[in-house]
């Protein structure tokens, strides 16, 4: 019973509050960023949440969960096309060579310039240094997180855009599901680094099995991808939770986090299957309705007492980091042709919103030792501020003649 009350309770505080906010402001900001606030706010102010059993093990399990699903869709929508609308033009569909240089440029400066300044002036501050990694891993990681564009916000952001803004959006989309696929490449890379580097796991039988799994979910999506374009929808559906579960397995086995197999699976799934599935459906629902119990326990977890003045200092440095290096990245080398100065810097102030993706990414580094208590706290506020100032930063910069349109 005690058990069933401290679920209820977790549910009100981090489900039912945030999405009441949400509505009573006119869904303004991005959910996802209202249950990060209320945890770190509880964090902060030192609320006796575990006395109603808060965070709940229940809880905790379902919104794992979800946000296993939430990566899962994730990697379904790295192949397909989430432009909204019959919208043409070199904004929408610029050169592919055009597009892969602008999306390298656009994630590479951010995370170029981002880890070296946390190297050189963030980490030598007390409380900076990681826990298990040296300090060039523990800066890359940082840099990771300033660079990441948040791919399922943003695809929320620009369905409600006007047809006038909606090319910049699209745009945005493109380079966001590149930024998307590079970041979780990036997490894999980095915690393959801060295994061999502490020497603490060596492969076997397991490990070798666990990778040919990864490659044989590889290969059965493409060759279902030629050979069986259009199964019973029965069969997909039987696919999905095993593609799932396998991925998970295979990169925990490998001594990476679950949630990057869990995208990694949800990539493989053929498109023509995945096509023929409600998957943004499934995605709004998670994160609107489950995914919240992990956002807002995110920020529960973090150490209140590391969240001072000096580490809002840093949070908000960070923030004017990420903005400036994104932004000037993009317009540096636009990802098309003919955009003018506002169009390019609209397209800026979109890619720099972290939402999500940046809160999972630090929260699978924070678990792995990569990032001190410090460093989690600061990058969760970076995380909320980015966010909340897309939808400001984008109607300040956007072209005149699409606000009057």
């Amino acid at each position: 019973m005690y058990d069933l009350a401290a679920v209820l309770a977790d549910a009100g505080i981090f489900v039912c509050v945030p999405w009441l906010l949400w509505r009573l402001i006119g869904r303004t900001i991005p959910i996802a960023v209202i249950p990060i606030l209320i945890g770190i706010l509880a964090a902060v102010w030192h609320l006796p949440l575990k006395s109603l059993g808060i965070p709940s093990f229940y809880g905790d399990t379902i919104g794992w969960i979800a946000v296993l699903v939430l990566a899962f869709t994730a990697g379904m929508e790295m192949w397909q096309h989430p432009d909204d609308g019959p919208v043409e033009g070199p904004l929408v569909k610029p050169p592919v060579p055009r597009l892969l240089g602008g999306a390298v440029i656009a994630l590479g400066g951010p995370f170029l310039v981002g880890a070296i300044l946390v190297y050189y002036f963030f980490l030598p501050l007390p409380g900076w240094h990681a826990p298990s990694v040296s300090p060039v891993i523990a800066a890359a990681s940082i840099g990771l997180c300033i660079a990441v564009s948040a791919l399922p916000v943003l695809i929320g952001i620009v369905r409600e855009l006007p047809a006038a803004d909606r090319p910049i959006g699209q745009l945005a989309l493109k380079l966001a599901v590149i930024d998307d696929a590079t970041l979780w490449i990036g997490l894999a890379v980095l915690q393959f680094a801060a295994e061999r580097q502490t020497a603490m796991h060596s492969w076997g039988l397991r490990e070798g099995g666990a990778a040919l799994l990864l490659i044989a979910l590889g290969l059965g999506g493409s060759l279902a991808s030629r050979h069986y374009r259009n199964p019973p929808r029965l069969l997909i559906w039987a696919v999905v939770p095993l593609y799932l579960s396998l991925g998970s397995w295979a990169s925990m086995t490998l001594g990476m986090h679950e949630l990057i197999g869990a995208y990694f699976a949800g990539a493989f799934m053929p498109p023509s299957w995945v096509r023929r599935l409600p998957y943004e459906a499934i995605s709004t629902f998670a994160l609107i309705w489950v995914a919240p119990l992990f956002f807002g326990h995110s920020g529960l977890r973090i150490n209140g007492d590391a969240l001072t003045w000096p580490s809002v200092l840093a949070s908000l440095s960070l923030v004017a980091i990420s903005i400036l290096a994104k932004m000037g990245s993009i317009y540096l080398f636009p990802p098309a042709s003919g955009l003018s100065t506002r169009q390019t810097l609209g397209l800026g102030s979109l890619l720099q919103c972290k939402g999500l993706m940046e809160i999972v990414a630090a929260t699978i580094l924070h678990e792995q030792g990569m990032l001190s208590e410090f460093a989690f706290a600061s990058l969760m506020v970076l995380a909320v501020i980015s966010t909340l100032l897309t939808g400001p930063l984008f109607h300040l910069f956007k072209p005149r003649h699409a606000a009057k349109a």
